[in-house]
């Protein structure tokens, strides 16, 4: 037993980490030359997408955020330049339309009585008492006098205000971007609207989109119930007087701008146009795409309409993008493999 503590055990230990210390030295400095990486190369293919025509329906309700906004308040005008010689009212007052505000009193001169005395001659002049003209200032809508401007004795001219009226109604009115008008083919004369925290959908009426012209202010700076931003032009509705609403409260206004049922349909995104005509890129028979000429119809933001086209027809999902680095020939530039483009005039372009 002392011959194997003493000999054979060192020596069984000294082999092994020997055999572990070669092990490390050939992992470390001569790899198996099958495990070194081959180069990366790459695998991978860029395929077009492409999508079908099919058949659909087209549901074109244009959205518009809008806000509820009162109704501006309508201006009680003098119809004559005189005094005020009464006021029916006080400021708060509610009236209806055609109560009398005011009354505003028109002196009218005469021209003095001459009298000639036939014997000496003499002219003996006698003014004559003024005559009044009086105009009653009327409400010209129901609601509440929000400011009465003058008092009684003051002196007023032709279309000077002398009061404001506001009205208990409401309004709806939003912006629309001038490329969603061309989603509306026939202009509405009413739309849903939707409030916010406020009462179910309701139909607003009397629809109006206003245009600014040109080198006009907006009326009302501001102010969404004034008129039109330079963002597009302005949508407005009256809010049926039954639905309660208070200004400020914001909703959606959907607009109908149509709807078509089993139609031609594809993505927006695979024509290029919005309205009336456009292109798509229908692919041929060597597999390489063709701009092909289209109709459009209805648009609901998604997908559109068309028609010049047949029903199973492939098409690229996206239109092309034209590659501005890509310079031809025709050009006088010549492009090296590496991308740079040499052209005739000794520009380089990289």
């Amino acid at each position: 037993m002392g011959v194997w503590r003493k000999w054979i055990f060192p020596i069984i230990r000294l082999l092994v980490f020997s055999i572990i210390a070669v092990a490390l030295v050939k992992l470390a400095f001569f790899p198996d030359a099958s495990e070194e990486a081959a180069p990366a190369e790459p695998t991978g293919t860029v395929s077009e997408s492409i999508v079908t025509v099919e058949r659909g329906s087209v549901i074109n309700d244009v959205l518009v955020d809008g806000s509820i906004v009162a109704d501006p308040a309508a201006e009680a005008k003098a119809p004559l330049a005189g005094d005020i010689l009464e006021l029916r009212v006080g400021s708060g007052a509610t009236v209806g339309k055609g109560d009398v505000i005011a009354v505003v009193r028109k002196e009218i001169v005469q021209d003095p009585v001459i009298d000639v005395n036939e014997e000496t001659g003499e002219e003996t002049v006698t003014d004559r008492a003024p005559l009044y003209r009086t105009e009653e200032v009327t409400a010209p809508v129901a609601g509440v006098v929000s400011a009465l401007p003058v008092v009684k004795g003051q002196v007023v001219e032709i279309g000077d205000t002398v009061a404001s009226i506001a009205p208990p109604t409401f309004s709806v009115t939003g912006t629309i971007a001038p490329e969603e008008q061309y989603r509306l083919q026939e202009k509405p004369t009413e739309a849903a609207v939707e409030v916010v925290g406020g009462p179910g959908s309701f139909t607003c009426t009397n629809l109006t989109i206003s245009v600014p012209l040109a080198g006009s202010a907006p009326e009302g700076g501001d102010d969404l119930g004034g008129g039109e931003t330079a963002a597009g032009a302005t949508v407005r509705c009256a809010v049926p007087g039954d639905v309660t609403v208070f200004s400020g409260l914001t909703g959606t206004i959907s607009m109908p701008g149509g709807s078509a049922e089993d139609v031609l349909v594809l993505p927006v995104t695979a024509v290029k146009g919005n309205s009336q005509e456009g292109s798509v890129w229908l692919m041929g028979d060597d597999g390489e795409p063709v701009e092909t000429p289209v109709g459009l119809g209805l648009n609901d933001g998604s997908i559109v309409e068309v028609s010049g086209i047949d029903e199973g027809a492939s098409v690229l999902e996206f239109i092309p993008v034209d590659d501005p680095t890509d310079v031809g020939a025709g050009d006088g530039c010549i492009e090296e493999p590496d991308g740079t483009v040499f052209c005739d005039d000794g520009t380089i372009e990289g």
